[in-house]
């Protein structure tokens, strides 16, 4: 939902820590978050968010596939070591991790992060023969988690937590968009039960960054359109009245685009050296969640909220918040 949080100086880590702040979540999924063994900078960022009065005492980072090295040359560079030769793009262990934060108890249900792309039922790797090495590559490029999250009164539930590959950055064998999709496609593998039994077995909410817009940009949306669509779960569509302004004020790629900005989570460049602003985060309650409201955090230029986005020139992350509020239907 949120990147590069802690790349800049502190003041975009307080731009970040001041968003979390307003919005409030009572669960939150942190994504580029470089991730460190013994949790310093996410309990940092936790403190950070602490002192402006929303507190996250339960926190879960597991070590991601980006940075991890290979010892292959996975990009066919001739050089071994480089930040594509890693399992998932990084120039070190952990660099734009996942973190999850929480007001509630957290456990780890289930970490499909090293299972290799071969392994997963449909894949298609059959599509990418002689341009990548299936006996190392893992499917996740950051990470594929379950965390359950002990509710209030007793109630179990199951986040699945991702972050997906960017569909560009490749040649014409579209490794990257094969993989996306299939980063994808896993979440309805595991809803099936073809990963681990008989799928979350508890209410479920899937979120993270799927890198992917069903409608504009690059990337093969048929993944992302079976997941908006599965009856499993609900697209409840959140919206933003900044993305709509952001659209109308760029024009140039956005004037093409065919999807409704007002879904739009990211706010990429708009002068031919970027895609524009897409819909590519998401939050997907299963059908036991009654949705109560949605939105994006994207607010217009003239509100007063709009001060607490930063400059992005600064550095400050492109994504925007998106968040749901949900309560068991009983």
């Amino acid at each position: 939902m949120l990147r590069d949080i802690l790349a800049g100086e502190d003041a975009d880590v307080g731009v970040v820590a001041g968003v979390v702040a307003h919005v409030a979540p009572d669960v939150l999924l942190l994504q580029a978050f470089d991730y460190d063994l013994n949790g310093h900078a996410l309990a940092a960022f936790a403190e950070r968010v602490g002192s402006l009065g929303v507190r996250y005492p339960y926190r879960i980072a597991l070590a991601p596939n980006s940075g991890l090295a290979t010892g292959r040359d996975l990009n066919r560079d001739g050089r071994l070591g480089g930040p594509r030769d890693a399992q998932g793009y990084g120039r070190f262990r952990g660099q734009g991790g996942m973190a999850v934060l929480s007001r509630y108890p957290l456990w780890v249900m289930h970490d499909f992060t090293d299972m290799l792309w071969a392994d997963l039922p449909g894949n298609a790797t059959q599509e990418l023969a002689g341009y990548i090495e299936t006996d190392v590559q893992r499917l996740s490029s950051v990470g594929h988690w379950v965390i359950g999250v002990q509710l209030p009164g007793g109630a179990k539930v199951a986040l699945g937590a991702f972050h997906a590959t960017p569909p560009v950055f490749d040649g014409p064998e579209d490794r990257n968009g094969w993989r996306n999709h299939d980063e994808a496609a896993l979440w309805l593998r595991f809803l099936d039960g073809a990963l681990a039994g008989d799928g979350p077995g508890m209410p479920f909410v899937l979120m993270g960054d799927a890198n992917l817009d069903p409608a504009d940009g690059d990337g093969r949306a048929e993944a992302m359109d079976a997941l908006l669509s599965d009856p499993r779960l609900q697209d409840v569509k959140p919206r933003s009245v900044g993305g709509i302004r952001d659209a109308a004020l760029d024009g140039g790629a956005n004037t093409v685009h065919r999807g409704d900005p007002a879904l739009d989570t990211a706010d990429w460049r708009d002068d031919g050296n970027g895609p524009g602003n897409l819909r590519v985060d998401y939050v997907l309650p299963g059908r036991a969640w009654k949705v109560v409201d949605a939105g994006v955090f994207w607010p217009a230029p003239e509100d007063p909220l709009f001060d607490l986005l930063g400059d992005e020139s600064a550095g400050v992350t492109r994504h925007r918040l998106v968040w749901v509020d949900l309560v068991l239907d009983r």
